[in-house]
């Protein structure tokens, strides 16, 4: 399946703590993971966080700013992203295809300024408490059900299939191949529930496996593999695992 590493932590820094949280059962096809991201005390100098191409929808809580929320997705390329001295964000990672909901809802990069669209995320980020995420896990798995059951968010069978098979795709015929699809339904479909074409999103799906050290798995050589990465984020293999921990 598909596990997406979505960020790196500067090794560098130790006062910030990240957590991730696997969704229960129920929500598995919808939801990758419930993070936080915290300093634990204020940072001599701001944080850069290294967002890594992952196609999927993030739903973002400043627990420091509550009025400040709201829903992102990556482009096809890295983007570090300056955090500040302290900070204390709760997101949920949607896995690709899923997100039903209006595209002038979600945007890129960073979320910082007050949420003013429709959905009660102003009122979910007041609602949760500034303890450990799992104190707050019953506030994000509801929410994600109301997301469900107002059909905001639905699994998608499509990408399902295709991250079932991940090890069996090497192009994008193979993509087609085990979704079920024809090559131009497929194009359609991942352009309008991801907003990726197939061969942008077959990179994205590259990228990740390589960072699960398994780069034999999507690239033809090893400097077809540095190249790529290199263009993806920016780093060499060997640079970026010794400046971020993934």
């Amino acid at each position: 399946m598909y596990d997406p590493k979505g960020n790196g932590k500067d090794r560098a820094v130790q006062s910030v703590r990240f957590t991730e949280l696997e969704p229960p059962e129920h929500l598995r096809s919808i939801v990758h993971r419930f993070l936080e991201l915290k300093t634990l005390e204020p940072l001599e100098q701001d944080y850069r966080f290294h967002a890594l191409p992952d196609a999927c929808v993030y739903i973002v809580l400043d627990q420091s700013h509550r009025d400040v929320a709201g829903i992102t997705r990556l482009r096809a390329s890295s983007e570090e992203l300056s955090l500040g001295r302290s900070f204390h964000y709760i997101n949920i990672r949607l896995l690709p295809g899923v997100w039903q909901g209006s595209p002038d809802e979600t945007g890129y990069g960073m979320i910082d300024s007050a949420y003013a669209g429709k959905l009660p995320l102003v009122a979910l980020n007041r609602a949760l408490v500034a303890r450990d995420l799992s104190d707050n896990l019953q506030h994000l798995v509801r929410f994600v059900e109301s997301l469900a059951e107002g059909g905001l968010v639905l699994a998608n069978p499509v990408t399902e299939k295709i991250f079932r098979h991940l090890e069996d795709i090497h192009s994008v015929a193979d993509m087609a191949a085990v979704s079920g699809v024809s090559p131009r339904q497929l194009q359609r479909t991942l352009k309008k529930t991801t907003g990726f074409a197939p061969h942008d999103f077959l990179k994205v799906l590259r990228l990740q496996q390589s960072l699960r050290g398994e780069p034999s798995l999507s690239y033809a050589d090893q400097s077809h593999f540095i190249h790529s990465f290199r263009k993806a984020t920016g780093y060499t293999p060997a640079k970026y695992a010794k400046k971020f921990d993934v």
